[in-house]
């Protein structure tokens, strides 16, 4: 299977290029995984709602750029559903099995997802109601990701 993460803005600190690169090394095992990134738009403090959907939108339309046709599209959002690691793995197992070879996973920046790109996705995934930076979500996701696939061929590290 071929897995594409398509994030907004580059990762800067040190200890997430190590975690992120740890994951992509367990990952090389199992599927063909790539990382693209998108620039991310500054965000003024206190910017208004019509400034932040100037912002998605810019950011959107990167991100839309990047999606495969035949791609199954899973975006991270807080309304998505929320999944037990077992439910995960069985999700991706299932899209396999009905003939989706390549998913692509999308995290947005710091303030969300436009509504282009969340009309666009097939499918929305939350990992809790709570907010996490954007550049860690990476991390947690790869990491999910590798727990999938330990838990679908039935390997030691899930416990």
């Amino acid at each position: 299977m071929k897995i594409t993460l398509i994030t907004v803005g580059k990762i800067k600190e040190r200890y997430l290029k190590d975690a992120l690169a740890e994951y992509e090394k367990r990952l090389q095992k199992y599927c063909s995984l790539s990382i693209l990134e998108v620039a991310d738009e500054n965000v003024p403090e206190g910017a208004n709602e019509a400034e932040r959907k100037t912002i998605l939108e810019k950011e959107g339309s990167r991100i839309l750029k990047l999606i495969q046709k035949d791609a199954y599209v899973i975006t991270l959002e807080i309304e998505g559903h929320m999944l037990s690691s077992e439910e995960l793995a069985d999700k991706i197992d299932d899209l396999g099995i009905h003939g989706k070879s390549h998913l692509q996973f999308i995290i947005g920046g710091s303030i969300g997802l436009s509504e282009a790109v969340r009309r666009r996705s097939d499918w929305a995934l939350s990992f809790s109601k709570m907010t996490f930076p954007h550049q860690l979500m990476r991390v947690i996701l790869l990491e999910q990701i590798y727990r999938s696939y330990k838990i679908i061929r039935h390997e030691p590290y899930h416990k």
